[in-house]
């Protein structure tokens, strides 16, 4: 197999920061010797997170067995993982904002025929700070409204009081979440409520964009049961780096 360079197109904050959360969590296990140095492996789960390699791939670049690159990559994704906010925490956050956007996205994935309720025939890729995700759930879960109900979103938003934007999938949220108004021949104050709201709408689209900048997350490979760690560990990253 042959072997090159290659670059990833991070920070190198980011790599302090995951080095530094690695060998915080090495020290309260007591390891004691590593193939790779933590520095090393910081370095091998960003490749993995950022760029989408595969554990073959990062196990001949850094010259060692892909059952430790998987390791390696896993023990990373599980420390930033628990380090990721949770939605009573963003909650706080998001109090000191004018508003917020709610949105949700699907994520493909390569193994369809294990994780058949995983899989949805939809996929429309959409592009604001992202300041919290939710765990996955089936991508045959259609209805964006009982997914966020599911989260405890919408209750939490409510007792928050903060003023949240939304699509026509969250039709019958209620308050707080704002949606547009349906139908073809809408009055003319519905209609430009109508482009406010998609105007407002619009700005959340670059926190999709901020998740998809991960190539990971482009097709993932993971069991379904990973999929919720890995975007909480992205999530972590990315406050780290802003």
């Amino acid at each position: 197999m042959l072997v090159y360079p290659s670059s990833i197109d991070l920070s190198s904050h980011t790599l302090h920061y995951l080095t530094g959360q690695l060998r915080a969590r090495q020290c309260e296990i007591g390891t004691r010797w590593r193939r790779l140095p933590v520095g090393r492996q910081a370095l091998l789960a960003l490749a993995h997170l950022r760029c989408g390699d595969t554990y073959a791939q990062l196990a001949a670049g850094f010259r060692i067995g892909v059952a430790t690159a998987c390791r390696y990559i896993r023990e990373a994704v599980d420390v930033l993982a628990a380090l990721a906010p949770t939605l009573a925490e963003a909650m706080k956050t998001m109090r000191t904002k004018a508003f917020v956007i709610l949105d949700g996205t699907l994520l493909p994935i390569d193994r369809i025929a294990a994780d058949t309720p995983y899989y949805s025939g939809k996929h429309k890729p959409p592009f604001g700070r992202l300041l919290w995700a939710s765990p996955a759930l089936p991508g045959s879960t259609h209805d964006l409204t009982t997914a966020a109900r599911t989260h405890g979103i919408i209750d939490a938003l409510f007792d928050a009081d903060v003023k949240c934007w939304a699509d026509k999938a969250y039709q019958g949220a209620d308050r707080p979440v704002r949606v547009l108004f349906r139908g073809r021949r809408l009055k003319r104050w519905k209609r430009q409520h109508n482009s406010t709201h998609a105007r407002i709408r619009c700005l959340g689209e670059q926190a999709m964009a901020t998740l998809k900048g991960w190539r990971l997350l482009r097709t993932l490979r993971c069991s379904t049961n990973r999929i919720t760690d890995i975007v909480k560990a992205i999530v972590a990253l990315h406050h780290a780096s802003t």
